[in-house]
């Protein structure tokens, strides 16, 4: 049994890449055809698709009426994104190059816009329907300010790709979107199985698999796009976390209004205020993300998962 869970993780872990590699060559060819950098097409549509997992949660939280689950997998899938996944991409990449202005000051608008939902929060003790009607036009705005300067983005593109590939690739984008969620799903699960044959404890199981399982899609793009087509692994961050602050908060806060412990909600936004205000620095400092930036980024979510640890044994 230990041996099949093996190697169905293996073949789930090959699907894994292998969708990574569809969705990082259908999105490069889908900019190409609507003559936009790769920076905005994984800013709006990849970072839209890998934040559906974090929306569905929401959307299922509130209807159950326990919407501060969906509170608490914003902040934990923010801070995963930015540390874990950012961390790891700069790591691989030996560093990444930001030579745009406009991708600078994109990340530095993540940082009243990440606060936004924390003042709401403790303005009320609630994220009210009056709370998540505002994030919602604070993305609205957001987004349209990034898209209207697109033309500041563009590239001289050589390759031309006509209407029947564009649809082709569009399907396949799709296709390899649904193929990423699919087999991450199919990692975890296995990963978990091994880990409970030899023993380890639920603890960690809980604590390495579920921040894995919910990263493993943005992990995977980003660390096969980064090589590459860095423009594209920023693009997908920065937009993720935007539309965890903004949407997903406000529609989850629309059906159902946010409540959650003051003590917890102080500890965990804490730490993603800190995460983002870092790599917004560490972004717009200057022309390049160093891997000692991704190394400290990595230090510094260990010792948050020390923090939780603590504060949940005592």
């Amino acid at each position: 049994m230990l041996l099949v869970s093996i190697l169905l993780l293996i073949l789930s872990c090959i699907f894994l890449v292998l969708s990574g590699i569809g969705l990082v060559k259908s999105l490069t060819k889908i900019s190409y055809f609507l003559r936009i950098s790769e920076y905005i097409i994984a800013f709006v549509l990849m970072a839209a698709a890998t934040s559906l997992p974090e929306l569905l949660v929401g959307i299922t939280s509130a209807m159950n009426k326990v919407s501060s689950l969906s509170l608490g997998n914003v902040i934990g899938s923010n801070i995963a994104d930015i540390a874990l996944v950012g961390s790891i991409a700069i790591l691989v990449a030996r560093g990444i190059k930001v030579k745009s202005k406009k991708i600078k000051k994109d990340v530095l608008l993540l940082i009243p816009l990440s606060i936004l939902p924390i003042i709401l929060f403790f303005i009320g003790n609630v994220l009210s329907r009056t709370d998540g009607v505002i994030l919602i036009i604070a993305a609205a705005i957001y987004f349209r300010y990034v898209i209207q300067r697109r033309k500041g983005f563009k590239k001289k593109i050589k390759e031309k790709v006509t209407k029947l590939e564009a649809v082709f690739y569009s399907m396949s984008f799709l296709v390899f979107l649904f193929l990423l969620f699919f087999s991450a799903h199919f990692v975890v699960k296995y990963a978990v199985e091994i880990a409970r044959s030899m023993n380890v404890s639920y603890l960690l199981i809980g604590l390495f698999m579920v921040a894995l399982g919910t990263s493993l899609p943005e992990l995977t793009f980003e660390t096969i796009a980064v090589r590459k087509h860095p423009e594209m692994a920023l693009g997908d961050l920065i937009g993720s976390i935007a539309i965890n602050c903004t949407v997903v908060l406000g529609i989850t806060a629309l059906i159902c209004p946010i409540t959650s412990s003051l003590f917890g909600m102080l500890i965990t936004s804490a730490f993603m205020f800190i995460f983002i205000f870092l790599f917004a620095t560490f972004v717009h400092s200057g022309s390049k993300l160093y891997v000692m930036e991704g190394v400290a980024l990595l230090l510094l979510y260990l010792f948050f998962i020390f923090i939780e640890f603590y504060f949940k044994l005592v």
